[in-house]
């Protein structure tokens, strides 16, 4: 099965207050460093797989550049990345090729880069179409500069985007959220990605919520129930129009779904590179499943050549991620696979668990499928917890979201 491919970069203009990602801004000093790192690590590939236990597939099928903002790397720096992975990888011709891009960054230089590296696919960072709200996050864009992005973009060729939401930022109110979803639709893009905003230490922004504090305009976030409603409102209008929910946070045009990240909430092979970069292969034994691992979720550490933290997958871990992961999808997850593949005797161990949560309106239950509800979606860590240990469902969310 052909591999897909994610490498981090790290570096912003910026680090915006809800960011809970390794992320942030560095002096430029520091890029040149880093790519040196990332393609040295990518011509290793074939060796890091051996010494990781897993199976190694030259051919891959996606490349993911994410962050932090690939587009503040030089364009020089960008075709390197890209040069490392095609001398150590046979890119298939029909693969997806995505970067991440902070709306204002796209330079002629930048966009131009783009295509000679063969990018096909670009993920915009909006969260809001409302300039106050985007401020009030620290980012530097305004509205104007998203739609003069989208149509560069387009007069380039570049068609199959995505733009990032992001429901309950602080100013944010039910007009409010209309026009950014006004907007996105208007915008003609094929796919979009709505996230709640998440609460928790990892972020300036939640660490303020948490404490009751008024910094970084927390005492403007709506409340829970408000980013509930938006986030259904962008469900019931997205698909109004045709881009159709087919992930808990992703919604397309059909066919338009991303190729790469449909990698993770199907359990198929991607190998990261970068900073706090998460790789999972099969098993090159029968011990175990698969093997998850990752990179040093720091800069410092990174460069310094920090070791690789190895994290075997069993058969019955196997199973409680395709429970996790797959409930994510629209399409939900399929018993009698599930069943055929790792047996009816483990599957069934789960059996009270689905009908206390179909019963609890969570999960419907159709001819062996079983797939979250609407409820379900907004409660779906709960519905995690049932199939997985809560050490399991961070690590598992913190992948699926990579």
């Amino acid at each position: 099965m052909a591999l897909g491919i994610y490498i981090s970069v790290p570096f912003c203009r910026t680090k915006c207050s809800y960011c809970n990602f390794a992320s942030d801004v560095f002096s430029k000093a520091m890029f040149e460093r880093y790519v040196d790192r990332v393609c040295a690590d990518v011509a290793c590939a074939p060796r890091i797989a051996e010494e990781m236990g897993g199976q190694f597939e030259r051919q891959i099928d996606s490349i993911y550049l994410g962050g932090g903002t690939p587009t503040v790397l030089e364009a020089g720096q960008l075709e390197r990345i890209f040069s490392a992975v095609r001398a150590e990888l046979d890119l298939r011709s029909d693969a997806e090729i995505t970067v991440e891009c902070a709306p204002g960054t796209l330079s002629p230089i930048v966009l131009e880069s783009l295509l000679r590296c063969g990018v096909n696919r670009v993920s915009l960072g909006v969260q809001s179409f409302v300039d106050q709200e985007a401020a009030a996050v620290g980012r530097l864009h305004k509205r104007a500069t998203v739609l003069d992005d989208i149509a560069r973009l387009r007069a380039a060729g570049l068609t199959n985007i995505n733009v990032d939401l992001i429901a309950g930022l602080p100013h944010q109110t039910a007009e409010t959220w209309e026009r950014s979803l006004g907007d996105v639709i208007g915008s003609g893009v094929p796919h979009v990605s709505v996230y709640m905003l998440e609460v928790d230490e990892d972020s300036r922004l939640g660490r303020e919520l948490i404490a009751g504090g008024t910094r970084y305009h927390a005492h403007f976030v709506p409340d829970e129930d408000a980013t509930a409603d938006f986030y259904l409102a962008a469900c019931e209008r997205l698909d109004a129009t045709g881009i159709a929910q087919y992930e808990i946070s992703n919604f397309a045009r059909a066919g338009m779904e991303s190729r790469h990240n449909l990698k993770y909430w199907t359990r198929q092979p991607y190998l990261g590179f970068g900073v706090d970069a998460h790789s999972m292969l099969a098993s090159a034994t029968r011990e175990v499943d698969a093997l998850r691992f990752s990179t040093a979720d720091g800069l410092e550490q990174y460069s310094a050549g920090a070791p690789l933290q190895r994290n075997p997958v069993t058969a019955q871990e196997a199973l409680e991620e395709s429970f996790f992961l797959g409930l994510r999808l629209n399409r939900g997850v399929n018993l009698q696979e599930l069943s055929r593949k790792f047996g009816e005797k483990a599957v069934g161990k789960f059996e009270d668990a689905v009908t206390e949560l179909v019963g609890d309106g969570l999960m419907q239950q159709e001819a062996g499928l079983i797939r979250l509800t609407s409820k379900g979606r907004l409660l779906s860590n709960e519905v995690f917890q049932r199939f997985l240990s809560p050490d399991e469902v961070l690590a598992a969310d913190r992948s699926s979201r990579k």
